[in-house]
């Protein structure tokens, strides 16, 4: 990888106003939003797209290795990614990944159109999505630090859930209504367009200058700054034990809230809508977490919060197996989502603003490596288990796992008594 050499390009000019005003309120900040969230419903429309049409055209086994052939190159450059992320700046970086993704979707769209390709080009469209995947995650996580103050990054990291969620909710039927209207290429071209406009959203965009930044990029080789970066999170007082319990948080919580929860509502006879139901309790839950943190801005003491709430929300994962009606698994998924969106925010938001900003693309990397690339492996495990042991003993050993995140970010003190910068805007008001 060539050197870029010293920044003195557009991902530094024109910079953001340094003023520290409310991200909610900040044109600047709402066009990144408006371009994420773009970016994130062209890729829920994508996904619709590329499983229609893998079905469509293979046998189901292959449609599944379709649709799980992203994941490959997206786990093993994740790290790289990161380093690209910081070496080049993240709008550019991310800037260039949407025109890739935009491109690749449809040229896709256009032989969809004209004929039957075959799975070959939903492959190779699914490979290239995971690639760009891999640069695209972490510049976007290190992009809100550089168009917004400190004190507005716990707000950020509120709409940044906001978004997430409407794209969930929306995205997936503007692709199904794309299928209906004219197949998957159909499909195909709507997520082409939606991540088309995330596009001169991102390019108005102003970026922050972060003094504390190093200037231009370290020298040496991208394994260098890959290695350099690993031991920056090791030795990092806050951040090495923060990466730990995001790992055992995501490790005992995925496995009862995906395979854990399909079992549930079949033995409990609640069915697909049942399931749907506790789904929808939990969405709800993380969503008004995110509406509060965006509207609020700050919680103060970040890291004994994210504690707590990881060792409440623990508590809720193992309650979840032994409700026994649909309301009250309703009621209990949608507490796991509030508390689950809280630590998830706190620790995004600690991971911002305690990392030197020349890191924030690989720490993003490592946190998105610990996510995507460990906790899917509770799932398997998971599925296992309950058939020996069943639901209840499995749930609550994957939420004493999730728990010794909590107890984990107890132990360090550095890390439990941080506290997000204080707004300006807050400071004045109170």
């Amino acid at each position: 990888m060539s050197e870029p050499g010293p920044r003195t390009d557009t991902e530094t000019r024109p910079a953001a106003p340094t003023g520290d005003r409310a991200a909610h309120r900040d044109p600047n900040v709402l066009r990144w939003l408006g371009a994420y969230t773009a970016s994130m419903l062209g890729d829920n429309v994508y996904y619709i797209a590329l499983s229609w049409a893998a079905v469509r055209a293979g046998s189901p086994s292959q449609a599944g290795l379709v649709m799980a052939a992203s994941a490959v190159p997206r786990t093993l450059l994740l790290l790289g990614g990161g380093v690209i992320a910081d070496r080049f700046g993240p709008r550019r970086v991310v800037v260039g990944s949407d025109a890739v993704r935009c491109a690749a979707v449809l040229a896709v769209a256009a032989l969809l159109s004209v004929g039957t390709p075959g799975l070959w080009p939903l492959a190779a469209l699914a490979l290239v999505f995971g690639t760009v995947d891999a640069v695209f995650m972490p510049a976007v996580g290190a992009l809100p630090a550089r168009i917004t103050a400190p004190g507005q990054l716990a707000r950020v990291q509120g709409l940044r859930g906001l978004a997430i969620r409407i794209a969930g909710v929306v995205g997936a039927p503007l692709g199904g209504l794309g299928v209906a209207m004219g197949g998957a290429a159909t499909a195909f071209g709507l997520a082409g367009l939606l991540i088309a406009l995330s596009l001169p959203l991102l390019i108005t965009v102003r970026i922050r200058p972060l003094p504390d930044e190093k200037t231009g990029r370290e020298a040496g080789t991208a394994w260098a700054g890959l290695v350099d970066g690993l031991r920056y999170v090791r030795r990092h007082r806050v951040l090495g034990p923060l990466m730990l319990a995001i790992a055992l948080g995501d490790f005992g919580f995925v496995g009862p809230l995906n395979v854990g929860l399909t079992l549930l509502a079949d033995r409990r006879g609640w069915g697909a809508a049942g399931m749907g139901w506790v789904l929808a309790g939990f969405g709800v839950g993380a969503g008004a977490v995110s509406l509060l943190l965006a509207v609020r801005g700050r919680v103060p003491r970040a890291g004994l919060t994210a504690a707590c709430s990881i060792l409440a929300g623990s508590v809720a994962i193992g309650a979840l197996a032994y409700v026994p009606v649909l309301p009250a698994a309703v009621g209990t998924a949608l507490l796991v989502g509030l508390l689950a969106g809280l630590s998830g925010a706190m620790c995004g938001a600690l991971l911002q603003t305690q990392a030197d900003p020349a890191y924030l693309g690989r720490i993003t990397a490592v946190a998105s490596l610990v996510s995507l690339g460990l906790a899917p492996l509770s799932m398997p495990f998971a599925a296992t288990a309950i058939g020996v042991w069943g639901l209840g003993p499995v749930f609550v050993a994957s939420a004493a796992v999730c728990g010794l995140g909590g107890v984990v970010v107890l132990c360090f003190p550095h890390l439990r008594r941080a506290e997000l910068p204080v707004s300006r805007v807050s400071a004045a008001a109170g």
